[in-house]
């Protein structure tokens, strides 16, 4: 009686297995690399090269006229004499300290209120991020519009419920303040992030805790926020580094730095420096000690933050 031939596995021999998984990752290598390949040459060229060039504009006299200079030093102690430039410093500081805990806060408020899906709950979810979408220069004008203390719609309404009205940006007590406040409605991309970050804290936590006889409250401070606190962290360094340096365009825009330079922040004298007066040089000295003080800032923000994390070793 003749033997039937051992049937064939379907599963392929070890060697031929490994490497055809070696090839299929490099392929998959060679495709993910040629996909960032424009992004990386972008990168490379329209930011890292220019940093870089002004790194060494900063030590440099430069007016783009004539060849660099070098001059050390010189740069850094104009701008220590510059009464302007510490008057930049001033209200950039300021605006920091005024507008990330407003812009955290509100994103925070606003997910909490919108985290249940209802009727309505849509809408009030887009029109939360739809300033995030609206380009700068139209989200600033359409601002101007507001603020106007003739024809503005906010002077219109405060008038029309019996309140005093403001010049807004036309004095200088109120022309920062007016900055800030829009400066919070723009917290679209922070509000997503934190309406997903609550959807993921699992909902047994809050039903245990309402049968141990926690209270909202109590829910919040030991449940939500304890969950919520890398997002906020998150959230707050990406909010010091934007309050930093994204005040070009509303101050440019709206103000050109006044009244009586309340509104002169470091982004703006950068560029008065730069295009204005032509001392490239000092303008990329500032770029730097900018630079230098974002980052003294979030490190700050770290370390007062960083205990308010939660883990389950705790």
């Amino acid at each position: 009686m003749e033997r039937e031939p051992p049937a064939r596995s379907s599963r392929p021999h070890p060697r031929r297995g490994a490497a055809w998984l070696a090839r299929r990752g490099a392929r998959e290598h060679t495709a993910l690399l040629g996909m960032l390949a424009p992004y990386l040459v972008g990168t490379a060229v329209l930011v890292a090269l220019p940093a870089l060039l002004s790194l060494v504009i900063a030590f440099t006299r430069y007016d783009a006229l004539g060849a660099p200079v070098w001059v050390g030093l010189d740069n850094f102690r104009a701008l220590g004499e510059d009464s302007l430039f510490w008057t930049a410093v001033r209200n950039s500081l300021v605006f920091v300290v005024l507008a990330v805990p407003l812009r955290v806060l509100g994103a925070l408020a606003l997910a909490l209120l919108l985290q249940r899906p209802g009727r309505g709950a849509g809408f009030f979810r887009m029109a939360v991020f739809f300033p995030t979408v609206v380009p700068d220069v139209a989200y600033a004008l359409i601002w101007l519009w507001i603020f106007n203390p003739v024809y503005g719609p906010l002077n219109l309404a405060l008038e029309a419920l019996g309140l005093p009205v403001s010049p807004w940006l036309a004095e200088g007590n109120t022309a920062l303040l007016a900055i800030v406040i829009m400066a919070a409605f723009q917290i679209g991309e922070g509000f997503v992030v934190l309406l997903a970050g609550l959807q993921n804290v699992p909902e047994e936590y809050y039903q245990s805790a309402a049968l141990d006889g926690a209270r909202r409250w109590q829910q919040f401070r030991f449940i939500t926020l304890p969950l919520l606190a890398p997002w906020l962290l998150l959230l707050t360094l990406r909010d010091v580094i934007l309050s930093a340096q994204n005040t070009f365009t509303p101050a440019f825009l709206m103000t050109g730095g006044g009244p009586y330079y309340a509104t002169l922040f470091l982004p703006l004298r950068m560029y008065q420096e730069a295009f204005d007066s032509f001392r490239f040089g000092t303008a990329a000295a500032m770029m730097l000690l900018l630079l230098l003080g974002v980052g003294l800032l979030l490190l700050l923000v770290y370390r007062v933050v960083r205990g308010w994390g939660y883990s389950d070793e705790q």
